[in-house]
């Protein structure tokens, strides 16, 4: 499949250059693509993130007999659902607050060609309804208006979720998925692409030294070719395109020797996340158990957050936590709590000085 290399985000080419691919998965994909493109029927793209959904509609419009007219998208999951339906329909001079003129919606803008909804689990069920009478009846009104607007639209959604169940449980449409799955088209994901992801590799190491200005593009050395081979390319296409990139910036030579999967690696020890405490606020509630300030709740609480620690300091830390347990429940006698704890007396000094209790 054969594309432009740069598109507008709304209104015409995208970069296709991640559609490349020689693997029989691929290829398949392509074909069902080739198959239907002609046939103006709306289509439903599914897949896992990053595996080029957007570059499939693309595939879907140019290969269509509508090509030269628009090609529009609309990421859902980009806006609040109230902005949705006025995006997608355009509304009326003095529809709502701030609506200080006229504004075309991109059903509009499509018009004659091809209107890709991306994300498009995420439309609320009032503005599916809308679509619905678009698919159904070719017409549609801007918000606050009452006259209805003719438009000839092939609507391309894409989600990366299971539109099917979603309708199942209520929270997508029925009727409108019913008249969007004309045909349904699987991306295939980059870790059943066999072959593929050197090709896309040396593709985006390409691109990625002409825009350093590099004199050459570097090559991959056997165990970072092995490397990108082995990944599970979670992210998928996306994801390779980036570390890719990341190992042709970084490398100071002709061969890229090093592959960073992720560059969250801090050299200083890790940082919190949400809802995981710092190895600092650990240590204090460990420090609170030891003076009997805390329920066995906290306790708990406590020890689910060791897990989090990295090895070394988590072990640190229950070492701590356990001596000052066992030092409370013997009510501080520590020939006691050695034994409670089934150490000799020694040990136990040994830890309580190391721990500086």
């Amino acid at each position: 499949m054969a594309y432009t290399d740069s598109m507008d985000n709304n209104t015409g080419p995208v970069n296709m250059s991640g559609a490349l691919g020689q693997s029989e998965a691929f290829l398949s994909f392509q074909e069902q693509i080739s198959r239907v493109a002609p046939i103006d029927r709306p289509v439903l793209i599914l897949g896992e993130r990053g595996t080029g959904k957007e570059l499939a509609s693309a595939g879907l419009h140019f290969l269509s007999r509508r090509w030269q007219r628009p090609f529009v998208t609309l990421n859902c999951a980009a806006l609040t659902a109230s902005l949705i339906e006025s995006e997608l329909f355009g509304y009326e001079k003095g529809a709502f607050t701030g609506a200080g003129a006229r504004r075309i919606g991109r059903f509009e803008q499509a018009d004659g060609g091809t209107l890709f909804l991306d994300e498009i689990g995420n439309i609320p069920m009032e503005v599916q309804e809308k679509i619905l009478r678009v698919v159904e009846y070719g017409r549609f009104e801007r918000v606050g208006a009452v006259n209805p607007v003719q438009s000839d639209v092939r609507i391309v959604g894409a989600a990366n979720v299971d539109l099917a169940q979603m309708a199942r449980r209520g929270l997508f449409k029925q009727d409108l998925l019913d008249r969007l799955s004309f045909e349904v088209i699987y991306v295939p994901p980059l870790r059943v692409r066999k072959g593929d992801v050197m090709l896309l590799a040396n593709h985006f190491a390409g691109r990625m030294a002409f825009e350093l200005g590099f004199d050459q593009v570097p090559e991959f050395g056997k165990k970072a070719a092995r490397d990108l081979e082995s990944h599970l390319w979670p992210g998928n296409v996306r994801e390779l395109k980036n570390v890719v990139e990341r190992a042709v910036y970084k490398t100071n030579g002709p061969v890229v020797t090093r592959i960073d999967f992720s560059p969250f690696s801090s050299p200083y020890g890790p940082l919190p996340g949400p809802g995981i405490p710092s190895i600092e606020q650990t240590e204090n509630r460990t420090g609170a158990l030891s003076a009997g300030k805390t329920s066995i709740k906290d306790t708990e609480t406590v020890l689910s957050e060791l897990v989090e620690l990295p090895l070394k300091k988590a072990v640190l830390a229950l070492e701590r936590f356990r001596l000052s347990q066992a030092l409370t429940a013997a009510r501080f006698n520590q020939k006691q709590a050695a034994a409670d704890l089934g150490i000799s007396y020694d040990q136990f000094r040994g830890l309580k000085k190391k721990h500086g209790m």
